[in-house]
């Protein structure tokens, strides 16, 4: 199934939804969406049997400023059932980066969208755990933001180095296997 296919597609399905065909130097079908339409979308092509995109396989960001709109959101999906891929993008506003979270669609964007929010400060409303995942918890701002200032300097104001004992750090692997 090639692009203009599975726009189609989405198409019968949202049939309000803007889409538009992306040019891809890596040759991946690309597609850009409104953040609007993107829950619905994101259900169409995970259900429908033949576009079935149900791995997420890369949630990222990009941050074009000074352009506008500032933020591009890309999802990165697989079908494992027609070995296909598709990267479907997001425009979002410098003033208003928010998008809903895909996280009930695709699990694996769980992490991925905090990952998102805490280095670009994107939003994902809806989000079962929106807290920060790789920066500290007194960082300041969003690191991967072109306007970002430098902060290498920047003594942290809380934190401990993580200290268990032998046996607590083999109680917590068991923990872990008992869990799955």
């Amino acid at each position: 199934m090639d692009l203009p296919a599975v726009i189609a597609a989405l198409q019968q399905e949202v049939p309000a939804a803007p889409l538009e065909p992306a040019p891809s130097v890596d040759l991946h079908p690309t597609v850009y969406a409104s953040r609007d339409d993107l829950p619905a979308l994101a259900r169409a092509l995970r259900d429908r049997t033949d576009l079935r995109f149900d791995f997420l396989a890369e949630l990222t960001a990009v941050d074009l400023h000074p352009r506008e709109p500032r933020f591009e959101v890309v999802y990165v999906l697989v079908s494992t059932v027609h070995a296909r891929r598709l990267r479907l993008k997001v425009r979002l506003a410098g003033a208003d980066p928010r998008v809903a979270t895909m996280s009930g669609v695709w699990p694996a964007a769980n992490w991925l969208e905090r990952e998102v929010w805490d280095l670009f400060g994107i939003e994902f409303a809806g989000h079962p755990d929106p807290r920060r995942l790789l920066m500290p918890e007194d960082w300041q701002g969003y690191p991967l933001r072109k306007d970002s200032p430098v902060q290498i300097r920047m003594k942290p104001a809380t934190g401990q180095p993580l200290q268990v004992t032998e046996a607590e750090f083999q109680a917590n692997i068991m923990k872990d296997r008992l869990t799955r």
